[in-house]
Order: C-alpha cells, then sequence, then structure tokens
C-alpha cells in the first residue's frame, strides 16, 4: 500500500508476491462482495475486462515505483497513459485467484512501457502492454 495510491474499494492489488527490478507478481483474490458484480451482470457474474486490465495497471504501478524508489525527489506516482495489444481470454468470475506479472520493457523517466500478463490458474487470462507517466502526487 506504501506504493500505490488507491485505496478501498478501488485497490485492485491483494498481495505483492515477488517483486525486483524488472518484474513483479501480485495477486488479486476475486471475491463475490467486489462492488461491481452487483451490475455486472447480475445473476451472471464477471469481472470488466477494464477493472482487469486497472488491476495490471496498479501492479504495473507497484513495480514502477519500487524501480524509481531510489531515484525520486519527492513524491510520485503511476498515471495510466495508454493500453496496446490487450486481449481477454478467460472470464474471470468470483472465486478466481488472478495473479498478474509485470516486466519492464523499457523506461526513461518519466514514461514506462511494461508488458501485463494476468492468469488464473495459470490459464491466461488477459495480455497487453501499458503505458504509463510518473507524475508529482497530489494527494490530500
Amino acid at each position: 500500500m506504501r506504493l500505490l495510491p488507491h485505496r478501498y474499494p478501488f485497490l485492485l492489488v491483494d498481495r505483492v508476491l515477488e517483486l525486483d527490478d524488472r518484474h513483479a507478481l501480485t495477486l488479486k483474490n476475486v471475491t463475490f462482495n467486489e462492488p461491481f458484480f452487483m451490475g455486472h451482470f447480475p445473476g451472471y457474474p464477471v469481472m470488466p475486462g477494464v477493472l482487469i486490465m486497472e488491476a495490471l495497471a496498479q501492479s504495473a504501478g507497484v513495480l514502477a515505483m519500487r524501480i524509481a524508489a531510489a531515484e525520486r525527489d519527492g513524491d510520485r506516482m503511476l498515471m495510466l497513459t495508454g493500453l496496446d495489444k490487450v486481449r481477454f481470454r478467460r472470464q474471470v468470475i468470483p472465486g478466481d485467484q488472478l495473479k498478474m506479472e509485470v516486466t519492464l520493457l523499457r523506461y526513461r523517466r518519466p514514461l514506462w512501457k511494461i508488458e501485463a500478463v494476468a492468469r488464473v490458474e495459470g490459464e491466461l487470462v488477459a495480455e497487453g502492454e501499458i503505458s504509463a507517466m510518473e507524475v508529482e502526487a497530489r494527494l490530500p
């Protein structure tokens, strides 16, 4: 939580499993009581693809803020600037454990490009490339 500005109900990373200077592996336990399941879709709960990508983007934020920690001058955070090559391969439903792996492709501060892959029980759920920009944090 010290690497991300997000908080409930929009914090979509439950745990960081691995973290080094090139990649991160994170976890999201998808539960039936998630607020978005009330309307997406009643009687057939499916995690929205945009929230899967947001969870991957938050994982990318964990990685980027870890890498940038030694170079930081003041409070910084990552803002999403683009998604490329995004594909969804499988639905994510309550009870799934979403494992998200992000790998640094390149960065030249303040710009970042990160490869992102989400899996459930080893099966590919979603993939894409995340572009982001490091900005000065303006939190209350």
